[in-house]
């Protein structure tokens, strides 16, 4: 099985819809894809009505964290949509990316750049607004010859000229959403120091003890030397080993299916999620016996 559990849609930045993020998934010869817009499942019925024949799909999201003043990502899957706690800290989430990205805006202006609101609101075509939706606007204007360059100090990288924080939730607390909601949270991307910081591993470990089910291992961005730290710390910690392809469509050029997740670490999952129905608790670590998989063509949704 190739299993790709890390991808985004046009409902928040990538670029494709989720329609056509199955199709591209199928076309690269996943068999299982997981759909982790950021702070929102607002795609996963499009995902549904869309699934090739084949193609098994997880629900997911990227959940926005923050921990010791840097963000953390944190990937939640077959948490159950309708969980009120977990919904109304989605949507304070996503109300407060609006109001970072217009005050980005604005500093953006205050710098000299012709870039408008109303131009990232229109990129960003109803989804979650984000950086990278400013980025884009950036290029249009040619200020920026692609849109990784805004991500510097320069720009709208923590610490840059145009950068503004914005609410997240402490990692520990929204695994405890998560997992109060039957699914289970996967700590994405932690080897990435290009992006402002790289999560010692005591505070992986005390994540772990919180009920973390699995690191992000095989990521487009993290080298060899980081994925054998984190593989060995997984195991250590007893967490499931996962990748994904991070891919955000045109963006990204493309790469759904560039990484995948080893089948057992997958079954794991869901077998940790079988564990904890919405409500319930489970001890950290702890797993069902596997078999919980849904068949290839259907969805693995809760």
């Amino acid at each position: 099985m190739r299993i790709d559990l890390h991808c985004h849609s046009a409902v928040s930045d990538g670029s494709c819809p989720p329609a056509e993020v199955m199709r591209r998934a199928r076309a690269a010869g996943l068999d299982v894809v997981a759909l982790t817009d950021h702070d929102t499942q607002a795609g996963h019925e499009q995902a549904r009505q869309a699934l090739p024949d084949g193609l098994t799909l997880l629900p997911g999201m990227e959940l926005s964290c923050q921990q010791d003043g840097h963000s953390v990502h944190l990937l939640a899957y077959l948490a159950d949509p309708g969980n009120q706690e977990l919904a109304a800290e989605c949507e304070r989430i996503a109300g407060d990316r609006v109001r970072r990205a217009q005050e980005m805006v604005t500093r953006l202006q205050d710098l000299g750049v012709p870039v408008s609101w109303e131009q990232v609101a229109t990129i960003a075509g109803g989804g979650t607004v984000g950086r990278p939706h400013i980025a884009q606007a950036m290029a249009a204007a040619g200020v920026i010859g692609s849109p990784a360059e805004a991500f510097t100090s320069a720009w709208l990288a923590p610490g840059g000229r145009a950068h503004v924080s914005r609410y997240a939730l402490p990692p520990a607390r929204a695994i405890s959403l998560v997992r109060a909601a039957g699914g289970v949270a996967v700590l994405a991307h932690p080897g990435l120091p290009a992006r402002g910081w790289l999560m010692p591993g005591e505070t992986i470990a005390g994540l772990a003890a919180a009920g973390l089910a699995g690191l992000e291992v095989d990521h487009p961005d993290q080298d060899e030397r980081q994925r054998d730290r984190l593989r060995a710390l997984a195991a250590s910690l007893d967490l499931a080993a996962t990748g994904g392809s991070d891919d955000h469509g045109s963006l990204t050029g493309y790469r759904i299916g560039c990484e995948t997740t080893p089948p057992g670490a997958y079954q794991e999952l869901l077998a940790r999620a079988a564990a904890t129905p919405p409500g319930g608790s489970a001890p950290p670590g702890g797993s069902a016996p596997p078999g919980g998989s849904a068949p290839p063509g259907g969805s693995a949704a809760p």
